[in-house]
C-alpha cells in the first residue's frame, strides 16, 4: 500500500524535528518504540546514550530503505532496529522485557484504534509521545464539561495524563496536510492508578454506553443496561442529578456510577 493511502505526512521540517527532540524526556538506556519509522525522519534523533530505538515500519518499501541505511553506517544509527510491522498487529511485550517509551508520527484517521492497542501494554509504557490531528489532541486533553469531552477523552485520561506540548503548522510535513497537528505528551499512569477499577473492560464499555448519544441524558443511554429506577437511583447514591449527561462526570465519578450499578 503506498504511502499517501496510509494517510501519512512526513515530518521533514529540521527545526520542528529539534523541537519535537527537546520537548521528550530521554533518560539514557531507554528503550523507544517509533511507530512509523518513515524515511528515518526522527529515528536517529531518539538514539544516543545507550537507548535502543525498535522502529516500526508498516510500509515495505521504507522499512527497506531505512534498514539499508542502518546497515550501511550503524554507528550513525546506534541502538536501532527496524521491524516490518503493522503496530497493530504486534504484540509490545514480545519487543522488550522492560519498560517502553513510544514515539509516533500517526497516520490522522487511526490515531484513536493506535492509542486503544498501546494501552492493552499501559503497564509496561512510561510515556507517548504522538504527532496528531490537533483536534483531536483538544479532544484527548479536554476535561469535564467541555464541549469536546467525550468517550476518547475518557479513554486516555484513565490511562494516561495527556497534554499539548507543542501546535505544529501544515508546513513542517511533506506533503502538507489541511489541517494543524499537535505533539501530544502523555505521561503513564493515568487516573486508573488511584482509581481502583477491578473490571477496566466492563468499565471502558459502560462509559462508551454513557457518551452513546452525547444529546441524551444518562438515564437515557444507561437503559438498555438497567432499568429506570435502578438508574435514578445510583445517580442518587453518587449525587448526580436526574438529568445529568456525560460530559459533565469526571472519570472518578463514573467509577463510583458503575460500581453502584453492578
Amino acid at each position: 500500500m503506498g504511502r499517501q493511502k496510509l494517510g501519512q505526512h512526513f515530518l521533514t521540517s529540521q527545526k520542528w524535528q529539534q523541537r519535537i527532540v527537546e520537548t521528550l524526556s530521554r533518560r539514557p538506556g531507554e528503550t523507544w518504540v517509533e511507530i512509523g519509522a518513515g524515511h528515518g525522519e526522527m529515528t536517529r534523533s531518539l538514539t544516543g546514550d545507550g537507548r535502543r530505538v525498535i522502529a516500526v515500519e508498516t510500509d515495505e518499501s521504507l522499512a527497506k530503505r531505512v534498514s539499508e541505511r542502518v546497515l550501511e553506517n550503524p554507528s550513525a544509527w546506534p541502538g536501532v532496529e527496524i521491524v516490518r510491522a503493522d503496530i497493530l498487529g504486534l504484540d509490545l511485550g514480545e519487543l522488550t522485557n522492560g519498560k517502553i517509551c513510544v514515539y509516533g508520527n500517526l497516520p490522522y484517521y487511526i490515531t484513536s484504534p493506535i492509542l486503544r492497542h498501546l494501552f492493552r501494554w499501559a503497564d509496561r509504557i512510561d510515556s507517548i509521545h504522538i504527532v496528531v490531528q490537533f483536534e483531536v489532541a483538544a479532544r484527548i486533553v479536554a476535561r469535564p464539561g467541555r464541549r469536546e469531552y467525550g468517550y476518547l477523552s475518557a479513554l486516555c485520561q484513565l490511562y494516561t495524563k495527556p497534554e499539548i506540548a507543542l501546535r505544529i503548522p501544515p508546513g513542517a510535513f511533506r506533503p502538507p496536510p489541511r489541517i494543524t497537528s499537535a505533539l501530544l505528551r502523555m505521561t503513564l499512569p493515568g487516573e486508573r492508578a488511584s482509581l481502583g477499577i477491578k473490571d477496566e473492560t466492563g468499565f471502558l464499555k459502560f462509559v462508551q454506553a454513557c457518551f452513546g448519544q452525547k444529546r441524551k441524558t444518562l438515564r437515557n443511554n444507561l437503559r438498555p443496561l438497567a432499568d429506570d429506577d435502578r438508574i435514578r437511583a445510583a445517580l442518587g447514591d453518587c449525587n448526580l442529578r436526574p438529568d445529568a449527561r456525560a460530559e459533565q462526570l469526571s472519570l472518578a465519578q463514573f467509577a463510583a456510577l458503575f460500581e453502584s450499578l453492578r
